[in-house]
């Protein structure tokens, strides 16, 4: 019974990071990618007095890593993806002259391992220095 640790090990490497399992940090560098999974898919807006989403405000995506991603328009990739969903996010740009402390305006790609689908938005409504 002593393979049965490793065995578990094994097991436990496999699932999605979500379970509380391993995540890659975002990346802080433009070109580079991290492994992680999908926490939560949504609408852009909640309404704030029922916390229930507003169809047709757009797309939001949150991963275990602590990433997100938003756009206005409903993005059809995000749909079709599920929580729990391994998915490789890589940096594509950084705003320039930012307000110290305003990191919005990140851009990331990020490629759904179980659709074979991609996607890129920013990691906020607005770039830094915005409303």
């Amino acid at each position: 019974m002593r393979a049965l640790p490793a065995v578990m090990a094994l097991f436990a490497l496999a699932l999605p990071t979500t379970y509380g399992l391993h995540a890659d940090p975002l990346p802080t560098r433009i070109g580079h990618c991290s492994l992680t999974a999908i926490s939560r898919i949504g609408e852009r807006l909640e309404d704030a007095s029922t916390g229930r989403p507003v169809p047709g405000s757009g797309s939001s995506v949150q991963f275990a890593n602590g990433g997100y991603q938003v756009s206005y328009e409903e993005v059809p990739q995000i749909r079709r993806a599920r929580r729990g969903d391994r998915v490789r996010i890589c940096l594509v740009s950084v705003p320039r002259n930012c307000p110290p402390g305003d990191t919005r305006g990140r851009i990331y790609k990020t490629f759904d391992l179980r659709t074979r689908e991609a996607w890129t938005l920013p990691d906020s409504e607005h770039f830094c220095g915005g409303a």
